[in-house]
């Protein structure tokens, strides 16, 4: 019997599976009724053969049950990861309202009064907002170096200003408005107009300074960066107000973690700052427009309509705390400012660098007191508990001490070789500067903290006056150490601003609790 080319490939393939010779037929097996004939295999094979036959060709010629089918089968079936399911549920979840109706027509999905979870991503919020500036500042010196990040440095500063001046101080307001006697859209309306604002001031103090279209740019970036950080926080505070804290956390998580990102992979790639900076304000607004906006509106119950009057009343309401936290950022930077129209702009960094360690003072600080600001109202306002009041008070600035030396012994030790390291320069000469530092991290922590406790009083507009003294002071010590010291003369001005001001705010602290005995007690001694 002769072998055709067809029986070679069929025996070919039964050899490497296994299976017996196809070929090989008897008188028997052509006497039994089970053959099949068709136009490639003989009717010497059974049914079962065929398909056996067939399964395998198909095999070996990558046909529809073939490893690579198999591989894509089962590629298709397996389960998406946790992040890209989270995403798709929330991109449905966008369209659904989109096409919907509306965000507040729609149901919300996330449980309030979560805790626990309120206060894990509230920290994880505040300390990834809080680390950006000094991780981008690492990120800029290495791979463009200490001049970019200079100028880098110095819109940032400027950038947290107009930040400020886009809050206005009606964070604290509008979370504690439970019976939303403003309605939420003309928190939106006061916050928007407050950016734009906002955002038209550092225009004009670009222009005012005399930028090149490189440093303008930069600015530009950063300041669409910052006022989206300002309106973000009016969605934000919503939730609050919902008692959702936490996905107020996630949001501003999401929104620093995607900037640090974008801003460090851009810059990575292109070593540009201008496109870096840009490409970090975009990303701010598309974290607002796709999650942070989305999220309030769809996570809380839908606003009254918005009245003129109630925006026009926020404006007046808010005035002396966003006087207050301006003029103290703005007494805080004013060193920064007289620096970039006398120094290079790779001073700014060596500044900043420097103050990092000491700004972990202050962070540290407000993790410690901040959530315990409604006990503290609570303890004060019985007048039993005054002297427990008091006693929080000395425990909490003797903190602040203990804090203060450790990192001052830090910095003393291998903090200046680590920081060598992270920047890649040389801080081995500013040992001097670094321990003064941290001394007025300490102090500025003691300034945010009794600032606070008269806040708890309620008599923070007494503090306006003290805030124009040493605004005056600012104007004009850093002007005159910074000529005659450099650098130097921008840390020692500083920390002599700061010191000023917290021996200005304790002595009206004393004064303030003079005067709130006396109207208790008029007959006292």
């Amino acid at each position: 019997m002769s072998i055709t080319p067809l029986d070679s490939i069929r025996r070919a393939i039964a050899r490497r599976n296994g299976v017996a010779d196809p070929t090989v037929s008897g008188s028997g097996a052509h006497g039994q009724g089970g053959r099949i004939e068709n136009g490639l295999f003989p009717a010497s094979h059974t049914a079962e053969e065929l398909a056996r036959i067939q399964e395998l060709s198909q095999r070996n010629a990558g046909g529809p049950d073939s490893s690579q089918a198999t591989r894509r089968r089962r590629e298709h079936d397996r389960e998406p990861g946790p992040i890209r399911r989270m995403v798709n549920a929330w991109w449905n979840r966008l369209l659904g309202a989109v096409y919907g109706g509306g965000f507040s027509t729609q149901e919300a999905e996330y449980e309030d009064h979560a805790t626990r979870r309120d206060y894990l991503w509230n920290t994880l919020g505040t300390a990834v907002w809080g680390m950006a500036f000094p991780l981008l500042t690492i990120v800029s010196t290495q791979l463009v170096g200490a001049e970019e990040a200079g100028k880098f440095s110095i819109a940032f500063v400027t950038g947290t200003l107009i930040m400020i001046a886009c809050n206005y101080g009606v964070r604290n307001f509008q979370v504690s408005d439970i019976d939303e006697k403003t309605s939420f859209a003309s928190y939106q309306l006061n916050r928007w107009l407050c950016g734009a604002l906002a955002l038209a001031c550092g225009l004009v103090y670009s222009s005012a300074r005399g930028y090149d279209a490189q440093m303008a740019t930069i600015g530009l970036g950063v300041y669409l960066y910052k006022v989206i950080d300002g309106v973000a926080d009016v969605y934000e505070g919503r939730l609050q107000q919902a008692d959702k804290l936490y996905l107020a956390g996630m949001s501003q998580t999401l929104r620093s973690a995607g900037v640090i990102a974008v801003f460090s992979v851009a810059l990575f790639l292109t070593r540009s700052m201008p496109i870096a900076a840009m490409a970090m304000g975009i990303t701010a607004i598309a974290s607002l427009v796709l999650v942070t906006a989305p999220l309030a509106l769809l996570e809380t119950e839908k606003s009254r309509h918005v009245s003129l009057r109630e925006v026009g009343h926020l404006f007046v309401q808010c005035a002396p705390l966003f006087g207050a936290l301006f003029l103290f950022n703005l007494i805080e930077s004013m060193p920064k400012f007289v620096m970039e129209g006398t120094l290079a702009y790779k001073y700014q960094l060596y500044f900043n660098a420097l103050f990092f360690p000491a700004q972990a003072i202050l962070l540290s600080i407000g993790f410690i007191y901040k959530p315990q600001l409604l006990r503290l109202s609570s303890i004060w306002a019985n007048p039993r508990k005054r002297r427990r009041f008091d006693l929080i008070i000395v425990a909490v600035m003797a903190l602040i001490v203990v804090i203060t030396g450790a990192c001052a012994a830090f910095m003393a030790g291998p903090g200046i070789p680590i920081m060598n390291f992270m920047y890649g320069l040389n801080f081995e000469r500013y040992r001097t500067l670094a321990l003064l530092m941290v001394v007025a991290g300490g102090v500025t922590a003691a300034i945010d903290f009794i600032y606070a406790i008269i806040t708890v009083l309620r008599h923070a507009g007494d503090v306006t006056k003290i805030y124009l003294i040493c605004f005056t002071v600012s104007v004009v010590l850093p002007v005159i150490l910074i000529k005659l010291l450099g650098l130097m003369g921008a840390v020692v001005s500083y920390l002599a601003i700061m010191a000023l001001l917290l021996v200005l705010l304790i002595i009206e602290y004393a004064h303030i609790r003079q005067r709130i005995e006396r109207d208790r007690n008029p007959y006292g001694a």
